[in-house]
């Protein structure tokens, strides 16, 4: 008899839930359903009810949730959700690209100083990490923070929902600035610092990359389709599901091009950069996975499409113009408050160039970040093609931009739903007692389109580098007067 695993990706703007054979991962059903993201002025919510309502939808377009054996879940890292004593949310979760808790990160950072940040627990707090959202809500917020009785990720909400346990895992923690990489461990140094005073029973448990949270409840089972009984995953955030996904061996390069862009690779060792570029997160297998992430990327590109009237790739050569596209405020570099400019132009300004100049500032960010991820970790390996995934994969001016500007052979997998398909790989590794490593290479995941490498354009690497830094000094003296 065929059995099946389940993945989930409850990312930034839907639920998607990719039904494979668990023999050969061939899919065999596919369901989503979008979320309602609120906020303006850095401020971006979703009431975690949503999440739950659409994977509840998604299941049930997959027509399959009652045949499903094992299922796992995805989801947007650092997402901050406090349930009271009866476990329902006490007010809408603070996204990942929430830049309210700006100001919070830095006391953080001041408090325990950069390198020993990096050192001691892996990451260095920016606005996006759960620690800094919830610095920022016990200082906006407190009679919210002194009612919350738990603390949770995206992905920990749903598997709470489907099994009644709470629990998360190494990678997903690892996001939060508050579990160390180093130890393995919550840091109690930094639940102790009083930008925080958090109680570790708060907490979800974090689990191995081979132990199941639970199995599916009654009550959820009714509610979802699926069987009382049916295993569940520990789940993990999305970096490291898309990662399980292609079965990615250390050293490989990855960027992705979605709502954010990511930099990322598998580390065999942990790194630790007190710069704060890159993240020092662990993996979903045992490993590492350090990242650098970028607030603005395909939303960039497509914003600054529809305001010169153009489509997506209308592009000419850049010439002289230069894009600093931080509309909502940036991760790397850690500029939470900036805003989008445009540097070069003149009057007889192609619109296509300012476009192109906006995919080049994107990219310029993420190429960067490999090479820093390559000299903080176990090493890049110069041999292997970068891996363009995310939904500006496709996109031909984006594949254009990256391989120019990288200089490298860029693959292309042919799975589209990489986080719901590691999902599915992390499920099926569960059930079965495999590794997750061996069963995407059983199911061939990383199988797609390799482009070869074509001559860097380094005159255009450093025409964006020369104006960012120039830009970035003007704006820090100008912070340093005010």
């Amino acid at each position: 008899m065929k059995r099946l695993a389940a993945g989930v990706d409850c990312s930034t703007q839907s639920t998607k839930v990719v039904v494979v054979d668990v023999e050969t991962g061939r899919e065999v059903a596919r369901g989503q359903a979008p979320h309602t993201v609120e906020g303006s002025d850095g401020a971006r919510e979703t009431h975690p009810q949503v999440w739950w309502e659409a994977l509840r939808t998604a299941l049930g377009q997959t027509e399959l949730a009652n045949e499903i054996d094992a299922v796992s879940v995805a989801g947007q890292q650092h997402g901050l959700v406090c349930l009271d004593e009866a476990g329902q949310p006490l007010r809408p979760a603070t996204l990942w690209n929430d830049t309210r808790s700006g100001p919070d990160a830095a006391r953080l950072v001041e408090a325990l100083g950069a390198a020993a940040w990096a050192e001691r627990v892996g990451v260095v707090p920016v606005a996006s990490f759960t620690a800094s959202k919830w610095a920022w809500l016990r200082r906006v917020e407190p009679k919210t923070a002194s009612r919350t009785a738990a603390i949770r990720l995206p992905h920990d909400y749903l598997t709470e929902r489907l099994t009644g346990v709470g629990v998360t895992d190494r990678g997903d923690a690892s996001g939060t600035a508050w579990w160390s990489t180093a130890d393995g461990a919550y840091s109690a140094e930094v639940l102790a610092l009083p930008e925080l005073g958090l109680d570790p029973a708060l907490l979800p448990k974090v689990l191995g990359p081979a132990e199941a949270a639970g199995t599916v409840t009654a009550a959820a089972a009714e509610a979802t389709g699926l069987r009382a009984g049916t295993v569940v995953g520990p789940g993990t955030g999305d970096n490291m599901g898309a990662a399980l996904g292609l079965g990615l061996r250390s050293g490989v390069p990855v960027v992705s091009l979605g709502t954010s862009g990511t930099a990322y690779m598998v580390s065999k060792t942990r790194i630790a950069d007190p710069s704060g570029d890159v993240a020092g997160f662990a993996d979903a297998s045992g490993l590492f996975l350090p990242l650098a992430c970028t607030l603005n990327c395909t939303l960039a590109v497509d914003r600054v499409a529809a305001m010169l009237k153009l489509e997506r790739d209308d592009v000419t050569a850049s010439g002289e113009v230069v894009a600093l596209p931080y509309f909502d405020g940036e991760r790397t570099p850690n500029l939470p408050e900036a805003a989008a400019a445009f540097f070069g132009l003149r009057h007889d300004t192609d619109p296509g160039a300012i476009l192109m100049a906006t995919y080049e500032g994107v990219a310029v960010s993420l190429l960067e970040a490999i090479d820093t991820i390559d000299r903080c970790s176990s090493g890049v390996n110069a041999d292997a093609p970068l891996v363009l995934i995310g939904g500006g994969a496709r996109g031909k001016t984006w594949q254009d931009v990256v391989r120019r500007l990288s200089g490298r052979p860029v693959s292309i997998p042919e799975a589209t739903e990489l986080v719901a398909m590691g999902g599915a790989v992390q499920a099926a590794s569960v059930l079965l007692g495999e590794a997750p490593g061996d069963v995407a290479a059983r199911w061939k995941t990383d199988r797609g389109t390799l482009l070869p490498a074509i001559e860097r354009d380094t005159e255009t690497i450093e025409r964006h580098r020369h104006t960012r830094r120039l830009a970035l000094e003007a704006i820090s003296g100008s912070q340093s007067r005010s």
